[in-house]
């Protein structure tokens, strides 16, 4: 096996498809292809046993030689399906370039994703976390907004991250989902105040020309990683006993609203999901189409402050 070898040609071509992609798909979605195929292109590259020039080196012994490690490094199922599904597209890019002349991640077996959804936070252990006070900084502030926010409408991270001033409303929030398909989101009581008190302060930490609704500590839009690791140091400092991520409360969102309203059809609109199936993941109950409207259904919607 000769040393590992630096792939320039690879990855500028990985940059090209990346490129095409960024015109018709989200920014989300855009920067999941780039981090899956550059994840790739480095184990490739570790490997050493391959021509720098060209693709023909891209068989289905690699690709399951590749998804093989993945596994052995302990991602789960989804994730894998995911980083193999990038594969496919970027196989058929190159394809179609002529770079190939068959696909084959496309001959390679896709493991099944894991239908594991983390386990929804209690709601009262949701409500006791977010009533406890914080500590009345700018960044305070900000992370209540964005606390209360995701717990009531049940964001994904990069749809919070994406928001710009211009989304929210006052009592609605404007988003761009999964294959960039708008949806328009209620906003509870609760979230409403809390971000009028971080709309008041966000000048603090905004410059002028910053659109984004949550900028970071020295302005500019706040990323992603920024956000879990202030979500992760809230649920420390404030004592909840479990771990916290975005995912963790929109799932909660999700199973306390089905709870209260029985509604499946209502909460796939609020989460964006395009297939019904997709939701009923959430939950093993039958669900009839009922009339409760958001606020009558969501726990947080009418929770009186408790003194």
């Amino acid at each position: 096996m000769s040393q590992p070898l630096a792939l320039h040609h690879q990855r500028a071509d990985i940059d090209r498809f990346v490129t095409r992609l960024a015109q018709r798909h989200s920014v989300a979605t855009v920067d999941a292809y780039r981090r899956d195929l550059a994840t790739f292109i480095d184990f490739v590259e570790q490997q050493g046993d391959v021509e720098e020039n060209g693709w023909q080196w891209f068989s289905i012994a690699v690709v399951r030689r590749y998804l093989g490690n993945e596994r052995a490094r302990g991602l789960a199922g989804r994730t894998i399906a995911r980083r193999q599904a990038a594969l496919r597209r970027f196989g058929d890019w190159l394809l179609e370039q002529g770079h190939i002349t068959s696909n084959p991640a496309k001959l390679v077996d896709t493991p099944k994703p894991s239908r594991h959804l983390p386990r929804p936070i209690d709601v009262d252990m949701v409500a006791r976390f977010l009533d406890q006070p914080h500590d009345g900084s700018p960044l305070g502030i900000r992370d209540q907004a964005m606390l209360e926010l995701l717990y009531s409408s049940g964001l994904r991270l990069s749809e919070l991250t994406g928001l710009d001033l211009q989304d929210y409303d006052g009592q609605r929030v404007r988003v761009i989902g999964k294959g960039n398909k708008p949806r328009q989101l209620p906003v509870g009581r609760r979230a409403q105040a809390a971000l009028a008190e971080w709309l008041k302060s966000r000048p603090e930490l905004a410059a002028p020309s910053d659109n984004a609704l949550f900028v970071g500590l020295r302005g500019g839009r706040l990323g992603a990683r920024a956000v879990e690791l202030r979500l992760a140091k809230s649920a420390s400092e404030r004592g909840l006993p479990e771990h916290l991520h975005p995912h963790r409360l929109r799932h909660s969102f999700a199973s306390h609203l089905l709870e209260s309203s029985h509604d499946l059809r209502a909460v796939q609109e609020l989460l964006g999901h395009a297939h019904l199936s997709t939701t009923q993941i959430y939950t093993r109950l039958d669900w009839q189409h009922l009339a409760e409207t958001y606020d009558n259904a969501h726990p947080r919607a009418h929770r009186r402050h408790r003194e």
